[in-house]
Parts: C-alpha cells; structure tokens; sequence
C-alpha cells in the first residue's frame, strides 16, 4: 500500500515513525514550516508543537515537500508531484491547512485524518485544549474520511480513553498518540476493507483553534474551571497566565483546596 504522509508537529513524527517501523511504504512526505500563513489571522501562525519531519524523511529516502500558501507553495501547486507518486491513501496526521478536494481525491482510498476526539464531539481545534478545559472525563481519537467540511468525514475507526482529574495535557496527549497508533495497527492490518459510517452532521460542534494569547486566566470563573484551564495549557504548550502589575505571569499548575482543609 503506497501512502502518503502529511504532518508538521510531534505527533505527526511519533507516527511517521511508527508506520516506517512497521514497515509501511511511505512513498512521499509533506510538511508545514514553523510559522506559517492561514487564512485566520492576518499575522504568521506559529507551530508551538512543531517538528522538523525532514531529517526523518531523509534517514529513509522518502521525497519531503513543504506547503506555505504565503510563498506560493499551496497544496494544489504539489498536484502533479502527488498524482506521480500514485497513492492508495494519504494520510493527515497534525496537520493545519485544509486538504482540497482536487488533492483528497487523487488516492485510491482517498484522504483520512486523525482527529483527537470522540466525532462529532470536537470538530475544529485544539480539541484536547478543549476537552480539559470543559472538564470531561473521556476523550479519544477519530480515523476518518476527509471531505470538504471541518472533521465531518465518514468515521473508520474509533478509540476511546479517560481523562483524570489531574491528568495535564502532556498526559491526554500521550494518549492520543498511543491510541492514535493503535487505531494504525487495526486498521492497516485489514487491507483497507474497513466500514466507512457517516457522521451525524447535526451533532458536530466545531471548536476555534487557540493561540498563545487565549490563555489569560478569568478569576471569575468557578475554581475547578481555573484549575482545568491551566492543566489544559501547560508545559509543552505556552502555559496560562495572568497580569500582575502590567506582567504576564505564567501559571504552569494549580490544585483546588477547601478552606477548611
């Protein structure tokens, strides 16, 4: 099965590397530079969870592209390169651009993404950021079908796990990728006859993606939410914070004692 990989972060690498190491053909690689152009914000994004996935693609002679709209290197301009290389399915795994159509539909199987939630609950981004934040107790991840939509694709395959109460996002994001490379397993084991079910579109709610300046902590809020909020940001992401006397103050954990304790 010849695949195509498109990633740009740390979980994208633990899984690139996954599939080499079990002997996945890998036949091209595409990435994102750090900071990056999207149509959301009229400054550079940038990849707080970024990886350098050349020096893996080139340790394994895989040809490695890099998409950024802003210098001219859309996804559609890399559509005669994706054909060439004959795909049976291309793989989105950490990924922040939308996929074209013209490009989804080149593989034999099509385009399928892993999304780090439960779908339809958590389309859009951030959505372990979120799911903290929101104190649920279960999350998972989602091997689906890309279309045209946000994360509304046919659903292939499904993986739940729990959240604990202080479990930081360093933790559900472990998860994610073991459970990420579980649902790999399972389903590139089966020779692609796999059920594709549709997803209820009336029950997706589609989530905004964060940036760093999102993480300023209301002290209005109920305790348990403040604590939930900064367990959801911290370390390896840019951490809550707070203003003191005209300082940005990084809060990186927080419990939640009665006073009578």
């Amino acid at each position: 099965m010849r695949i195509i990989f498109f990633g740009c972060t740390h979980y994208s690498k633990e899984l690139l590397e996954h599939l080499l190491n079990n002997n996945a053909n890998i036949v091209g690689v595409f990435s994102i530079p750090e900071e990056f152009s999207i149509s959301y914000s009229e400054e550079k994004v940038k990849n707080t969870n970024y990886v350098d996935l050349k020096p893996v693609s080139n340790r394994h002679k895989i040809p490695f592209f890099e998409i950024d709209s802003v210098e001219g290197k859309k996804t559609t301009s890399y559509t005669k390169i994706i054909s060439d290389l004959k795909p049976d399915v291309i793989l989105v795994l950490g990924w922040y651009y939308m996929v074209p159509k013209s490009i989804r539909d080149i593989p034999k199987y099509g385009s399928w993404g892993i999304h780090a939630s439960l779908l339809p609950n958590y389309a859009g981004g951030a959505p372990l950021v979120w799911a903290i934040i929101n104190g649920e107790k279960k999350t998972g991840v989602t091997l689906f079908r890309m279309e045209s939509g946000v994360d509304d694709g046919d659903i292939i395959y499904q993986v739940e796990f729990p959240i604990h109460d202080n479990d930081t996002i360093k933790e559900v994001y472990e998860n994610a990728t073991i459970s990420s490379k579980q649902i790999l397993n399972e389903v590139l084991n089966k020779n692609f006859k796999v059920t594709f079910t549709k997803q209820d579109r009336s029950k997706i709610k589609i989530y905004p993606q964060r940036n760093p300046k999102d993480g300023l902590i209301n002290w209005s809020w109920e305790p348990e939410r403040i604590k939930n909020f900064i367990r959801a940001q911290t370390k390896p992401y840019p951490g809550a914070f707070t203003i003191i006397e005209g300082k940005k103050v990084i809060i990186w954990d927080a419990n939640v004692k009665s006073l009578t304790e």
